[in-house]
């Protein structure tokens, strides 16, 4: 008789999930954000199911920042913060792509200013936001 590990498929779902970002969806979220509507009201169905963003690996974000500029980040962190409180399943604690984003601003020498700063506590109740478990 010989006794094996048991791994379960859940686990193995989670190491396969996409790790793509399209730059695409991104600018339409940028574009989101720029309006005063909800953010619901401005993406399609198809936009708003792609939940699983706002929870890549913080690596995966900083490598992805180098293709935005400052502004784009800052419009990155918005929506991002809007959306886990607007959005149903977008809620990400300590894994948000808020926290490599707005790293990736300090590593930049820009980091975000008083002004950002109040603006993400005033959209936001994650505790973590902007910098993440300390």
């Amino acid at each position: 008789m010989s006794v094996g590990a048991w791994e379960p498929k859940a686990a193995a779902n989670a190491d396969t999930a996409p790790a793509e970002i399209s730059r695409d969806l991104l600018k339409r979220y940028i574009e989101a954000v720029q309006s005063d509507t909800p953010l619901s009201e401005r993406l399609e169905s198809g936009d708003l199911e792609a939940s699983h963003l706002i929870r890549l690996p913080a690596q995966r974000w900083l490598e992805e920042s180098a293709q935005w500029d400052d502004a784009q980040l800052w419009d990155l962190i918005r929506f991002f913060t809007l959306a886990e409180q607007q959005l149903p399943g977008w809620d990400a604690g300590a894994e948000s792509a808020v926290i490599p984003l707005a790293k990736a601003l300090r590593r930049r020498q820009a980091p975000l200013n008083r002004d950002q700063l109040l603006w993400i506590r005033e959209h936001s109740d994650n505790r973590y936001l902007p910098y993440g478990p300390l």
